[in-house]
C-alpha cells in the first residue's frame, strides 16, 4: 500500500482507504468479485480513485435502475462482466395511510437505523411525491419487513418489490456556479443560501448540519468534491467539481442544490 495515499485525502476518511485496499487485496488473492456496502458520493469518487491507482481492476456503483445518490462499489477482476445482481439489493415498499398521515425521509430513515441497521446498510430513500420506496442490502430486507410496523406513530407494511418498479425520484436539482473565499464549511453555506457567514456558523453549531450524512459542529472544516451537505429546514447541495482559482485566489466552483 502506498502511504502517501492518505496525505490527499481528509484523516477520518483512512478508515474507508484501508476498507477499500482490503477489497483490492481480497481481489487480487482471491480472484473473485468484492462487494462494497453503499457509499457517499464522495466514497465512490475515492474509492474510484484508489481502484484506478492500484491498477489490473476496476469498480463499478449501482444503487437502484434509476440515478441515484447512495450506491454499493463492485470491486472486480478485468474478466468479470456484473449484472445488477451482483449488487445485492432489494427495493422495499412502505405501505400506509397516504391520505392521512404524513411521512418523510428524515422519520423513514430514523427508523430504519433505530432497528440497529447502520447507514451504510440503506441506499436511497425515494419519493414520487406520494409513495416511499427504499434500497437496502438484500441482507437486511427480511428482517426490516418483519421487524417494522410503525413510522413515528403511523402504521406502515414494507414489502419487497421488484426493480423494475423502482420509483423516480421528484427531487429537482439546479446546478449552479459559485465563487467562495475559501473552502470552509461555513463560508459554503452562507454563499450557496445567501445568508451571512455568521448564521452558517450558529446553524452548524446548533447541529443542524451534515456533511455526508454526519453530523459536524465544525464551522471551519474543509469540504471538497463531491461532499454532500444538509442543512435542515434548507435542504441539501452537493460539489460537482472544483473548477481552479481566480486571479483574486478565490474558489471557483460547480454546486448542485436541492430544488424545495
Amino acid at each position: 500500500m502506498n502511504e502517501q495515499v492518505y496525505q490527499h485525502y481528509r484523516p477520518e476518511e483512512a478508515e474507508f482507504i484501508d476498507l477499500v485496499y482490503d477489497g483490492l487485496h481480497r481481489v487480487d488473492n482471491h480472484y473473485v468479485p468484492v462487494l462494497l456496502h453503499f457509499l457517499t458520493p464522495r466514497e465512490q469518487m475515492i474509492a474510484q480513485q484508489i481502484v484506478e491507482e492500484y491498477g489490473d481492476f476496476k469498480i463499478a456503483f449501482y444503487g437502484g435502475i434509476h440515478a441515484t445518490e447512495r450506491r454499493r462499489g463492485l470491486i472486480y477482476p478485468d474478466y468479470y462482466q456484473p449484472t445488477d445482481v451482483d449488487y445485492g439489493l432489494t427495493l422495499l415498499q412502505l405501505h400506509y395511510p397516504v391520505k392521512f398521515a404524513d411521512i418523510s425521509h428524515g422519520k423513514i430513515l430514523g427508523t430504519l437505523m433505530s432497528q440497529g441497521v447502520d447507514r451504510n446498510r440503506i441506499g436511497d430513500i425515494i419519493s414520487d411525491g406520494e409513495q416511499w420506496q427504499v434500497v437496502v442490502e438484500h441482507e437486511i430486507s427480511t428482517y426490516l419487513i418483519h421487524s417494522i410496523d410503525k413510522i413515528s406513530n403511523v402504521g406502515v407494511r414494507l414489502e419487497e418489490m421488484p426493480a423494475e418498479s423502482m420509483l423516480i425520484s421528484q427531487e429537482e436539482w439546479e446546478t449552479e456556479s459559485i465563487v467562495v473565499s475559501s473552502m470552509r464549511l461555513d463560508t459554503l453555506i452562507s454563499n450557496v443560501y445567501n445568508f451571512s457567514r455568521q448564521r452558517a456558523k450558529d446553524l452548524i453549531q446548533q447541529g443542524n448540519i451534515k456533511v455526508n450524512f454526519t453530523l459536524t459542529e465544525r464551522p471551519d472544516i474543509e469540504v471538497s468534491e463531491q461532499d454532500i451537505i444538509s442543512v435542515r429546514k434548507f435542504g441539501r447541495f452537493w460539489i460537482e467539481s472544483i473548477n481552479g482559482r481566480t486571479k483574486k485566489d478565490n474558489v471557483h466552483l460547480t454546486v448542485n442544490v436541492l430544488k424545495r
